[in-house]
This record gives structure tokens, C-alpha cells and sequence, in this order.
């Protein structure tokens, strides 16, 4: 409670640093924050274009043409959004040590900004997603609510490694070189541009103990299949996620001070 009441108190700080941080990014450029909405739209027309009129991909279980369209955009929005939050949180600490030397204010509002700022912009793509896949008519009804709670739980994933990869990041500074080669990996080893059934059974078994083959599969299910997700399937993805999210803390509380002279 200290701390949400210490985030509380520093509120306006972290307003004021997800709008200077969302300005920016279209900071000097002659459409301003229309290319939130133009880039997104751009790839959902891409996917839907190629993957469903020129390529003709389906998908098993069902003959509907924009099927593959779908899943693709799933997979990837919401491996998007993971990414951005880890890949950021891993050096915000970094990227904000003058800051940090120089100002006393709570260092968890850092990950907050990050967290904040990545939701902005998944909500910017998935939105417009969405509006496709209202008009096109495959919007997949009461379904729909199913992507709250997988979102809590890939956020609470995505946090928890970032923090944990932030603060060792300071003290070790090959993490942050190896993490881009590592989410590269991880990216393929996950079922999002291929259905996990097309892989042979014994490929299957060691991609389903990637704890984001059922998280995003439930993305995938919601969307494409209008189905409720495998709940069991996501308590892996879940409980691990708070665990992640304890040690992350854990090492946080512990390494918070040492941090400021490290950096």
C-alpha cells in the first residue's frame, strides 16, 4: 500500500511522461499523430490483402478467407504489445539514470510509464483490429470479454520479466545485449505465424512448454474461432507470470538503492 500510495502521490509526473513520450514520437513529422492510426492500418490491410486474396492461406477447422488474416494479426498485436513492454522495461532503468542519480521520486513509476505508453499504443492497433473485424462482419461476439484476463495475464508476464531483466541489466550489461537476439528466437519458437498442428508431435511437446504458446493460442481462439479459451491451458501462463512479477519485486526492493551507484 506504500508503494501504490507513493505511485498515487506521483501521478501527475507519470501523466505528464506518457504524453511527452507519446508527442514525441511523432515529434517534426507533418501528419503528427495521425501515423498512430495510418501504421496500423496499414498492416492490418497488408495482412488481410496478401494472406487472404493473393496468398489464399487457410487455416484447418475452418473455410472462412480471411481466417489466417485474422490469426496472423492476433498473434502478432498481442506479441507486439509483450515485446514492447519487455524490451523497454528491460532498459528503462538505463535509459533514465540521470534522472534517477538526480531526482528522489518512486523508481516503480518508471515501469508504470512503460507499461502505460505500450498499452496506448496496443490499444491505437487493436482498436482499429476490432473496427475490421466489426465491419467485415467476424467479430467474434460475448467472446470478445475472454481477451481481458489473457491480457492481464501477458502484461503481468511482460513486467515481470522486464523488471527483473531491467535491474540485471544494470549490474550485467550483456543482458541487454543478448535480449534482442533472445526475443528474436522466441518469437519463432512461438505458434503465431504457424499453427502449432502443423508441427511434427515431438516439436509440439517442447513448443508447448513455452508459456506463451497457450497464452497467445488463446488470443488466436477468441478471435478466429469466436471460442471461449482453454482456461486450464492458461493457468501455466498465469501462474507463472505471478511469479515473475514476486521476483521481480523481490528484486527490486533488494537492488533499488545499490542501482544508483551502479549507474
Amino acid at each position: 500500500m506504500k508503494r501504490i500510495n507513493a505511485l498515487w502521490t506521483y501521478r501527475h509526473f507519470v501523466l505528464s511522461s506518457i504524453q511527452r513520450e507519446f508527442q514525441s514520437k511523432y515529434r517534426n513529422t507533418l501528419l503528427g499523430a495521425s501515423w498512430a492510426v495510418i501504421n496500423p492500418l496499414l498492416m492490418i490491410t497488408l495482412y488481410t490483402v496478401i494472406f487472404s486474396q493473393v496468398m489464399h492461406a487457410r487455416l484447418q477447422g475452418t473455410s472462412e478467407n480471411f481466417a489466417y488474416s485474422i490469426y496472423l494479426c492476433a498473434g502478432i498485436l498481442s506479441w507486439g504489445l509483450f515485446s514492447e513492454i519487455t524490451s523497454r522495461a528491460q532498459t528503462v532503468f538505463l535509459e533514465n539514470a540521470n534522472l534517477l542519480k538526480k531526482i528522489n521520486f518512486p523508481r516503480l513509476t518508471l515501469p508504470v510509464i512503460v507499461i502505460s505508453n505500450a498499452a496506448i499504443n496496443f490499444a491505437i492497433v487493436f482498436g482499429l483490429f476490432s473496427l475490421f473485424l466489426l465491419v467485415s462482419g467476424y467479430f467474434p461476439g460475448i467472446v470478445y470479454l475472454a481477451l481481458a484476463p489473457l491480457l492481464a495475464i501477458l502484461i503481468a508476464m511482460a513486467i515481470g520479466i522486464g523488471i527483473t531483466l531491467g535491474i540485471l541489466n544494470v549490474f550485467f550489461r550483456d543482458i541487454g545485449q543478448s535480449f534482442g537476439v533472445i526475443i528474436q528466437f522466441w518469437f519463432w519458437l512461438t505458434p503465431i505465424v504457424y499453427p502449432v498442428d502443423i508441427l511434427p508431435p515431438q516439436i509440439q511437446a517442447i513448443v508447448n512448454l513455452n508459456p506463451m504458446t497457450p497464452l497467445l493460442a488463446g488470443f488466436q481462439t477468441t478471435l478466429v474461432f469466436g471460442q471461449w479459451p482453454n482456461w486450464e491451458a492458461q493457468l501455466y501462463p498465469a501462474l507463472l507470470a505471478l511469479f515473475l512479477c514476486g521476483f521481480g519485486l523481490h528484486l527490486f526492493r533488494r537492488h533499488a538503492a545499490e542501482m544508483i551507484d551502479e549507474l
